[in-house]
């Protein structure tokens, strides 16, 4: 079953500011990067989606009940022309290709979105570092760190051919949050730190481009994964709130993925280039809300929980 029924994939149904524009969003078969693709093709984007899971494999996140493929033809759905491209962003022959299909296909890119992790199935609380299986946190570093800057490498030289390209790299946690905070793994922490730094040292490298980079993170996001984690659905994730009460300001990946489509339509968006942006507060600048109609700022509660008992209806 969709995650995204029709009612809910349109940035708007009256505009496709994206309409001509070539985008890669890389690791888009679930989450956040599903619903990146999907809003960036309701504003009619033409969109390369990549991702190891497909109809004929699954990758070691082991979910087989999303796909590149079901992504693509969702972007399509929306308004856009969704291109599924199997792709493992640690293997640079696989990610060349990539580029150089784009390449010849369009001549062109005009977003990058940098959204690769599957980690999660390798986290673990509550231990130290040295308590830690070691494999499992250098994979994480891989799959978070690796693959971005891989990805970044080689897609970067075509982004720049032409000026005001948008580089945008997902990530937990803003520069504010994450710089004050340990996200209890170290190899997690350095896995969501890092692309808050590419984002800072890309935006310095495409400033003489007319290019921009931002790190962007969604809030507590309800992905497919985490609904299934706290055995709800995304009809009745709220029957999760009792037993953790900071879900309450859960947001959709419609959220986060109406937040690139509104960056990456807006003219002016070299101002934030090199910042670390979430998607709370982009609604506000832009205006736009999540699926439900709401506007939750999940990092807001999060700082104004550590201080006191904040209302959560005051940040929804």
């Amino acid at each position: 079953m969709s995650y995204f029924p029709a009612s809910l994939v349109s940035m708007t149904t009256e505009t496709t500011p994206l309409r001509g524009r070539i985008c890669l969003v890389a690791g888009a078969t679930r989450g956040a990067g599903r619903a990146i693709a999907v809003q960036l093709g309701a504003a009619g984007a033409t969109v390369y989606v990549t991702g190891r899971t497909t109809r004929e494999k699954v990758s070691e996140v082991g979910r087989a009940t999303e796909t590149i493929e079901e992504t693509a033809e969702l972007v399509t759905a929306a308004g856009g022309e969704g291109i599924a491209v199997p792709t493992d962003h640690l293997e640079q022959d696989q990610v060349r290709a990539l580029v150089d299909r784009i390449d010849r296909e369009r001549g062109r890119l005009d977003v990058l979105v940098n959204d690769v992790w599957g980690g999660e199935h390798l986290l673990v609380f509550g231990k130290k570092t040295w308590e830690n299986d070691l494999a499992g946190g250098l994979r994480m570093l891989e799959l978070g760190v690796r693959t971005h800057v891989i990805t970044s490498y080689t897609a970067l030289p075509l982004l720049i051919r032409n000026p005001g390209g948008l580089v945008v790299e997902v990530t937990d946690g803003t520069t504010e949050y994450n710089g004050t905070r340990f996200r209890e793994n170290l190899f997690y922490d350095l896995a969501k730190n890092a692309p808050l730094r590419m984002a800072f040292g890309l935006g310095k490298e495409l400033e003489e481009y007319g290019g921009t980079a931002v790190a962007l993170t969604p809030g507590w996001l309800r992905s497919e994964q985490m609904l299934a984690a706290f055995g709800v659905t995304e009809e009745n994730w709220r029957d999760a709130v009792e037993r953790i009460p900071g879900f309450a300001v859960a947001e959709s990946p419609v959220y986060v993925g109406r937040a690139v489509a509104a960056l990456a339509a807006d003219a002016d968006r070299r101002r934030w280039n090199g910042q670390s942006l979430s998607s709370g507060q982009l609604a506000r600048e832009y205006g736009f809300t999540d699926a439900d109609g709401s506007q939750p700022d999940a990092w807001g509660y999060m700082f104004a929980d550590e201080t006191g008992t904040p209302d959560v209806a005051d940040y929804r």
